[in-house]
C-alpha cells in the first residue's frame, strides 16, 4: 500500500492522449464526458439476472454502488456477467451448468477488466456461484477490489411460523410419502420465497458471503443486510465510496487473500455450519490467488474451531436472524474469543481482521450465536474423510445431525435421475448406503448438487436411517449423514466405480474414514472394469469444461 499509489494507473493508457482518441470518442457517445474520462475507472461488475430472486434486485444496488464511486471522485463502469440458479435448475439437467457457471463468471469478469484497463473493481454477486466467482477473478486481476454481496431473502410465513425453501424441497418428499397434500405443497410453495435475496439459511449463498466478510475483501457489517431491507441502499452506496478508498490506498487483492486470511474464512464456514461447497470454492479462490492450500487443512482447522451458530439448515434461524443479532463480525467475534483467528490480515475497511472482530456488537439475548465456552458442538462443521472409497479425499458436513459412524449396504446409481426414480418409489430401506456416482465435475459434468434426493430422503423420513456419498456435490441447505465431493471421481477411475450393489460402506467420522469392504486388489480388478455411461455431451461448453476441469479435491477449476 502506498499513499503515492497512481489511481489511473491502467486506464491513462487506454483514455489518454491524441492517439486514444477513437476510445473517447466511443465512451463520449454514450455519456462519459472528458471530466469523467479524466477520473479513475471503476469497473462495476454486477451479476444482475432475472432467472431467480437471488439477483434479481441488483440492478438497484449495482445503482447505489455507482453514486457511491461517483461521490467519492472516480467513474463507474457497469458490465454484467451471466449466473444460473441452483435453486431453480435443482434435480433437473440445466443444474449441471451451476459450477460451470462459476469458471465463466470469473473469466468474463476478468475479460472485461483486463480489455478495458479499469484501475479497480467492485464485484456484485447473489446466488452461490457468482459469490466465488467474483472473488476468483478478483484474486487473478490482483486490483485494488471488493466484494459486495446482494444479501438474503426474508422468510416466507406459513401456518405460523418462518420457512425456506428447503421446507419446499423436502415437502416434495414428504408429498412422495403420502403426508402432505397436492394443497399443502402448493400453499407452501406460493410463500416459501417471498421476494428477491438469496436463499436465507446458511447455505451456500450465505455461507460464502460469510467466509468473504471475515475475509476481509467485503465490507464489514454487509453481508447479513436483508437484500430488501432499506439499509441496502446505504451498505450499497458505502461500498462505492469504500472501492474509490481501495484504490487511492493502492490495496490490491491478492494483499487481501492470503493464507491467512483463508484460513479465516475456512474458519468461518466451520463456525457457522456452512455448506460443504465452501470447500471447494475456498481451494479455487486460493488457486486463483496462487496459495497453495489443500484440503487437508479444513479438517485441521475445523477440528479447533467451535461450531457456533444454530442457523439452517442444521440449526433453528435464518440470515435475517443473524442479522439482527449482530451480523457476520459476531461470527468473527466468536473465532476471536475462540483463539482461532488470524488478527493481522488486513480488510478492504482499512483496518486488520482482529479489530473487525472486536468492534462487533451482540444483541443482548441473542440466541443464534452460541458462546464459546458453550458451542453447539466443540469442533466445526466440516469434516474431510478418506480411505479406500476416496483417496483424495471426501467431504462431509457435521453440522445438524449427532451420528458419526454409519455401517450399511450398497444401493448403487450410476445418476442423481437414477436415485430420484428409486426414492420417488420408496426403494430405500433404513440402514442403506445410497452411492451416486458419474455426477463428479468431468463425469456430470459440472458437479450436479443433489439437494432434490437428500430433500425427499428427508421428507419421507428416512434422513437419520441412511447415509449418502457421491462424486457430486450437495446444497448448502442439506442435512443428514452425506459425504460429498468423492475423489477421484468414478469416470476417472475413482474407487466409487468399483461399488456393487450390496458391498458393505462404513462411514467413521472420528477416525476419519470412508470404506468399502473390498481388498485394493479386488477394487483395482473393478475399477479396470468398469465402462462408465458415454458422455452426455462431445461438443459445447459441457464437453471443454470435463475435458479442462481438475478433481474436486482441488477445488474443479479449470486449467
Amino acid at each position: 500500500m502506498s499513499p503515492d499509489f497512481d489511481t489511473r494507473h491502467q486506464s491513462r493508457e487506454l483514455l489518454d492522449g491524441p492517439d486514444r482518441a477513437a476510445a473517447r470518442a466511443y465512451l463520449k457517445g454514450i455519456g462519459f464526458d472528458a471530466e469523467a474520462l479524466a477520473k479513475p475507472i471503476i469497473g462495476v461488475a454486477n451479476t444482475w439476472t432475472e432467472v431467480m430472486p437471488c439477483n434479481f434486485h441488483l440492478r438497484a444496488i449495482s445503482a447505489a454502488v455507482k453514486r457511491g464511486i461517483i461521490e467519492a471522485g472516480a467513474t463507474p463502469m457497469e458490465f454484467n456477467t451471466i449466473a444460473v440458479s441452483d435453486g431453480i435448475t435443482m434435480g433437473h439437467e440445466g443444474m449441471r451448468a451451476s459450477l460451470v457457471s462459476r469458471e465463466i463468471i470469473a473469466d468474463s469478469i476478468e475479460l472485461v477488466a483486463r480489455g478495458h484497463a479499469f484501475d479497480a473493481v467492485i464485484a456484485i454477486s447473489g446466488c452461490d456461484k457468482t459469490i466465488p466467482g467474483t472473488v476468483m477473478a478478483l484474486a487473478r486481476l490482483d486490483l485494488p477490489s471488493v466484494m459486495l454481496y446482494g444479501g438474503s431473502i426474508r422468510p416466507g410465513t406459513y401456518e405460523g411460523h418462518d420457512v425456506s425453501i428447503q421446507d419446499v424441497f423436502e415437502a416434495v418428499g414428504a408429498h412422495a410419502a403420502g403426508t402432505m397434500t397436492d394443497e399443502e405443497l402448493e400453499n407452501l410453495e406460493n410463500v416459501a420465497s417471498p421476494g428477491a435475496g438469496a436463499c436465507g439459511g446458511q447455505f451456500t449463498a450465505n455461507t460464502m458471503a460469510t467466509a468473504f466478510e471475515i475475509l476481509g475483501i467485503s465490507p464489514a457489517g454487509s453481508a447479513m443486510v436483508p437484500a430488501e431491507a432499506g439499509e441496502r441502499v446505504g451498505v450499497s452506496e458505502a461500498a462505492g465510496r469504500l472501492v474509490v478508498d481501495v484504490l487511492k490506498r493502492g490495496l490490491t487483492a491478492r494483499q487481501v487473500i492470503t493464507r491467512e486470511s483463508l484460513e479465516n474464512a475456512i474458519a468461518a464456514v466451520c463456525t457457522s455450519g456452512g455448506s460443504t461447497n465452501g470447500v471447494l470454492h475456498l481451494l479455487a479462490v486460493a488457486y486463483e490467488a496462487g496459495i497453495d492450500l489443500t484440503i487437508e487443512e479444513f479438517d485441521e482447522i475445523s477440528k479447533k474451531t467451535p461450531l457456533t451458530c444454530d442457523l439452517k439448515p442444521g440449526g433453528k434461524y435464518l440470515a435475517m436472524d443473524l442479522y439482527k443479532a449482530g451480523g457476520v463480525p459476531l461470527v468473527a467475534k466468536r473465532l476471536l474469543e475462540a483463539g482461532v483467528l488470524n488478527v493481522g490480515c488486513p480488510r478492504v475497511d482499512g483496518n486488520t481482521v482482529g479489530d473487525y472482530a472486536a468492534a462487533a456488537e451482540e444483541t443482548e439475548g441473542q440466541q443464534v450465536v452460541m458462546p464459546v465456552d458453550a458451542p453447539l458442538k466443540p469442533t466445526g462443521g466440516i469434516a474431510i474423510l478418506k480411505g479406500n472409497l476416496a483417496p483424495e479425499g471426501c467431504v462431509v458436513k457435521l453440522a445438524g445431525h449427532e451420528r458419526v459412524f454409519h455401517e450399511g449396504p450398497a444401493r448403487v446409481f450410476e445418476s442423481e435421475k437414477q436415485c430420484f426414480a428409486a426414492v420417488e418409489a420408496k426403494a430405500i430401506n433404513p440402514g442403506d448406503v445410497v452411492l451416486i456416482r458419474n455426477e463428479g465435475p468431468s463425469g456430470g459434468p459440472g458437479m450436479r448438487e443433489m439437494l432434490q434426493v437428500t430433500a425427499a430422503l428427508v421428507g419421507e423420513g428416512l434422513g437419520e436411517e441412511i447415509a449418502l456419498l457421491t462424486d457430486g456435490r450437495f446444497s448448502g441447505a442439506t442435512h443428514g449423514l452425506m459425504a460429498g465431493h468423492v475423489a477421484p471421481e468414478a469416470n476417472r477411475g475413482g474407487p466409487i466405480a468399483a461399488v456393487q450393489e450390496g458391498d458393505v460402506i462404513t462411514f467413521d467420522i472420528a477416525k476419519r474414514e470412508l470404506n468399502v469392504n473390498l481388498t485394493d486388489e479386488q477394487i483395482a480388478e473393478r475399477v479396470a472394469a468398469y465402462q462408465p455411461p458415454e458422455p452426455l455431451y462431445t461438443s459445447g461448453v459441457f464437453a471443454k469444461y470435463a475435458a479442462h476441469v481438475s478433481t474436486a479435491s482441488k477445488g474443479a477449476i479449470t486449467t
